[in-house]
């Protein structure tokens, strides 16, 4: 009888990556080998270990780590940045902005189960080039517990968004440039798509912040006041970008209004001119209707000049109405 052919199982850097930090400032990445076997964190350090939600290996691995009930809620959690305390941990939802240009709109989720000794993330972002563990262990300034690190977390979303503003006020500017030289339907159409942009940026940043918030002042054991403090300066930069960020808001809403204003001046001169065109054609489409009238007795009807004559008269009537517009400053 042949035998069956082995399934071969993944590399686990493909599904799974573990990293320990020493509590010091300094962190290890474990080898595929380590990575297999049970993880446990330094005394007064803490492990990290991310995974992809779509893989199934990892979701195994929660399963039989968590529970298939927390476990559920890691890599099912709603589109939306929450913090839920369950007894001494803490289920953490942060969403974060696309890391180019052509996806920055677009949002990335993660989830963290936040334990004492242990943090777990679930994501598609690759969350340690995110984080760039290589650059904190060559300068050996790590997160020394894990809310330090949910605070960093914060801060490189903070990091995604901060660039995001300064190109929508760029946009504002040019906006503000151009509504002389652009048609004002082309202005009203690029400032929409600012204004919508503000309002996805706004929908990331304040959900973010009262998420740092709300973990800073719940009561689990593990966060130090050195956790706090580092979670409320997450928090309070989160806040300094959402008030720029109400700022362009509302120069959005004056830009909109002197777009309204350059309409309407568009309108008013074109409805001036229209009103001096009818002043002077008036008096002219007067004459002409009498002259044009089929009755006898009407002068010099049967002279070769007379034409030309009326003509003459006609432009000299037209440039006497439109002398006296400007003399009153219609015009």
């Amino acid at each position: 009888m042949a035998a069956e052919p082995k399934t071969e199982r993944p590399p686990v850097k493909d599904w799974m990556s573990v990293v320990l930090f020493d509590g010091k400032g300094d962190a290890r990445r474990l080898t595929d080998a380590e990575e297999l076997g049970p993880h446990e964190a330094p005394a007064k350090g803490f492990v990290l270990i991310t995974g992809n939600a779509r893989s199934p290996e990892f979701r195994a691995w929660l399963d039989g780590e968590l529970g298939e009930a927390d476990a559920e809620q890691l890599y099912a959690a709603t589109p939306r940045a929450r913090c839920i305390v369950l007894d001494d941990k803490a289920l953490v939802l942060l969403a974060l902005a696309g890391a180019t240009d052509t996806d920055e709109h677009r949002r990335q989720f993660m989830a963290l189960w936040i334990e004492a000794k242990r943090v777990i993330v679930v994501s598609e972002i690759k969350v340690l080039d995110l984080l760039n563990i290589e650059k904190w262990q060559r300068s050996h300034h790590a997160p020394l517990s894990a809310a330090d690190l949910v605070a960093r977390l914060g801060l490189r979303s903070a990091d995604r968004i901060e660039p995001m503003i300064e190109r929508l006020g760029d946009h504002l500017d040019r906006i503000e440039e151009s509504i002389l030289t652009l048609s004002v339907t082309d202005s009203r159409k690029k400032l929409g798509s600012v204004r919508h942009n503000i309002i996805g940026v706004r929908r990331l940043i304040w959900p973010q912040r009262d998420v740092l918030d709300t973990l800073e002042i719940e009561d689990l054991s593990f966060l130090t006041p050195r956790d706090r403090i580092r979670l409320r300066e997450a928090s309070a930069r989160l806040e300094r970008l959402g008030v720029e960020l109400q700022a362009l808001s509302e120069r959005a809403v004056l830009v909109h209004e002197q777009i309204l204003d350059t309409r309407a001046e568009q309108m008013n001169k074109i409805m001036l001119l229209l009103t001096a065109v009818t002043v002077i054609l008036l008096p002219l489409t007067v004459i002409t209707g009498v002259l044009g009238m089929n009755l006898a007795g009407i002068p010099y009807a049967d002279s070769p000049y007379s034409f030309w004559i009326v003509c003459a008269g006609l432009v000299a009537v037209g440039g006497v109405i439109y002398g006296l517009m400007r003399k009153l400053k219609w015009l």
